[in-house]
């Protein structure tokens, strides 16, 4: 080809759809090159996104101008809001999809994005000039000239798929594995490692007996993920569906043991530990007599039924034996069996925060060649390697986000400073500043700055500057607007709340937990008629004016303590930094410092085996 790309994406998963995407609507020219164009944005297990943080994540992916919530929501078949009995900093959207028309859609977006163009091939190798990145080579031998690369591969580098005793290459069912890359990067100096994971079998619908199975419904009025979704834009949803294992199934399951994958030692890499095999599950937790089981729809118009929590590598007729056992599966069909796949990775600390590696220069890794598991991780990696592939490109500052910031920028920090031996996958619990990155607010954290760089629309701007004003409006008058005994006494009593025996202001009411906005609107006529006055965003401005009036002394302590860590931030160290030279430091400190090179002094205090005395010595030689 004799065209030169400003941006190559190799690899067309969650990570890789939007890197492009991203590039391309920031002003590159983007090559998106792909094995197999009818498996773009394939949801290779689960057909859903979200979750506990991970509904964060895509949140803020919205907020920033990228499309992973748009195609949820537009491909959704079920939407829940998790974790609504607990705080709002614990609260996940979740939507189950349709396995089929998230794909569909996916693809329409990116053809409909002038600057990006495709082509199917497999690249085996990178081109290299004086440790930067010159292009790619693919399978067929054509060469393609590019100033930035990023390489998407999941779970396709040197993919090995494992069914009892059985395995064979591949990187996905019925596609076959990568190869070429690994063994070029490690020529190059890239350390690489193998990780594992697995994905449970598929059932015909027809074959189950759901009058066994609890059902599971979604909300009453669905959300959605995207910031320009309508409030309602779910009126009808597929029901889903729970059910649970037995002793008796356990039985079963072990009797497959020994020609496990799992346990007969042909599977040597590391799996996810938040999402084992069912295998693994009952070796683990011997103790426990079930596990459950959701059931959960590929989509609106087929029968295929995916079996979350089920997932296994044992051999097929165990399989098919075992899952008879569940209630409700007594006469299952299966339409393909379990399995469990090892593929290459390379250790992320080998990145900067950007996602380009440190070794050479314009490279990009996204995804799960980075160690991570989950399509939420993956496409958000994918949406900052793009965003900062185009800043390269264009010669621009980089664009980064700091834990205090995002999840993406938790997920990333934790990535490159800390690295991982197992499949991450993002927890709230991982983000320390929870209460401020909340999945309500990603707009108001980061859509100025998405639309400061050229990603986020003009819309978005006025969406998000709109909730923010309507929002201040709402609490600055709930802090003003006093309350009468007689107005709302019958309510605190129907409430088993204090009464009050003077006036007290609006905003003092809320904040009791026994109270929410809504119960003032009802019973109060003044805070009633100023709630009218908000026009289509008026959920969402109820939403966040109530968090902000009950949780903010844990807010603002949130938000000094982030502003502590933006001072170590701001403290930086070159990345030549000779740590040998500090006696002082401790060994295990100048290795760790030494191998990661931290960019930053809060970086550095974050590095495992770093103390807090190794940092005191840094701080004093910098002359703080």
């Amino acid at each position: 080809m004799t065209e030169t790309y400003d941006v190559i994406v190799v690899g067309a998963g969650h990570a890789g759809c939007e890197a492009a995407a991203a590039a391309a609507n920031m002003g590159s020219k983007v090559l998106l090159i792909t094995m197999d164009m009818t498996k773009i944005a394939q949801m290779s297990c689960n057909p859903a996104m979200g979750g506990i943080a991970k509904g964060q994540i895509i949140r803020e992916i919205d907020a920033l101008g990228g499309y992973s919530g748009i195609v949820s929501d537009k491909s959704s078949v079920q939407f829940r809001m998790l974790n609504r009995s607990k705080g709002p900093a614990m609260w996940s959207p979740r939507s189950q999809n349709d396995r089929t028309l998230f794909s569909i859609y996916w693809r329409e977006l990116l053809e409909k994005t002038p600057n990006i163009h495709f082509w199917q091939d497999m690249v085996n190798q990178i081109l290299v000039e004086k440790d930067r990145v010159v292009g790619v080579k693919t399978d067929i031998g054509i060469e393609i000239k590019a100033k930035t690369v990023i390489l998407t591969s999941g779970t396709f580098l040197n993919g090995l798929i494992h069914i009892g005793e059985k395995n064979f290459g591949g990187g996905r069912s019925g596609e076959k594995a990568s190869t070429g890359i690994t063994e070029q990067l490690i020529s190059l100096g890239f350390e690489a490692g193998r990780m594992k994971t697995g994905t449970p079998p598929r059932v015909d619908g027809r074959s189950l007996d759901y009058s066994k199975m609890e059902p599971q419904d979604g909300d009453e009025n669905p959300t959605g993920f995207s910031f320009l979704t309508s409030r309602s834009y779910l009126p009808k949803q597929l029901q889903c569906h729970i059910t649970y294992t037995s002793p008796e199934v356990h039985d079963t399951l072990r009797e497959g043991f020994d020609r496990s994958p799992m346990f007969n030692g042909a599977i040597q890499s590391t799996g996810p530990r938040y999402c084992p095999s069912i295998e693994d599950k009952i070796n683990r937790f011997a103790d426990r007599d079930r596990h459950q089981i959701f059931v959960e729809p590929e989509g609106w118009n087929t029968v295929e039924v995916y079996v979350n929590g089920f997932s296994t590598s044992l051999p097929q007729e165990i399989q098919e034996k075992a899952i008879k056992k569940i209630a409700g599966f007594e006469n299952a069909r299966l339409f393909r069996p379990g399995y469990a796949i090892e593929y290459d990775y390379f250790p992320p600390t080998q990145l900067k925060h950007t996602l380009e590696t440190k070794l050479i220069k314009n490279l990009f890794f996204a995804g799960q060649i980075n160690g991570t598991t989950g399509y939420e991780e993956a496409a958000c990696q994918g949406l900052m390697a793009g965003i900062n592939a185009h800043q390269n490109v264009k010669e621009k500052d980089p664009f980064e986000l700091g834990r205090e910031e995002a999840y993406i920028g938790v997920l990333i920090d934790d990535l490159i400073t800390k690295g991982t031996e197992e499949p991450y996958r993002m927890f709230t619990s991982r983000a320390e500043y929870r209460i401020l990155l909340r999945q309500d607010n990603a707009d108001l954290r980061l859509t100025e700055k998405g639309y400061s760089i050229g990603l986020a629309s003009e819309e978005r701007k006025i969406l998000a500057e709109s909730k923010r004003e309507k929002t201040n409006g709402l609490i600055k008058f709930l802090e003003n607007q006093s309350i009468e005994p007689d107005e709302i006494n019958p309510t605190l009593k129907e409430k088993n709340s204090s009464t009050i025996s003077q006036k007290n202001k609006a905003s003092k009411i809320l904040s009791r937990p026994e109270l929410n906005l809504n119960t003032l609107i009802n019973s109060v006529e003044a805070i009633k008629a100023e709630t009218e006055k908000l026009n289509g965003i008026k959920d969402a401005v109820l939403e966040q004016a109530e968090i902000l009036i009950k949780y903010k002394g844990y807010i603002d302590r949130e938000q000094e303590m982030a502003e502590k860590l933006k001072r170590l931030e701001s403290i930086k160290l070159h990345p030549d930094f000779n740590y040998s030279a500090l006696s002082s430091l401790s060994a295990e400190a100048v290795e760790k410092l030494s191998t990661i090179k931290p960019a930053t002094i809060g970086q550095a205090s974050r590095i495992s085996g770093v103390n807090p005395s190794d940092i005191s010595v840094l701080m004093v030689h910098l002359g703080r």
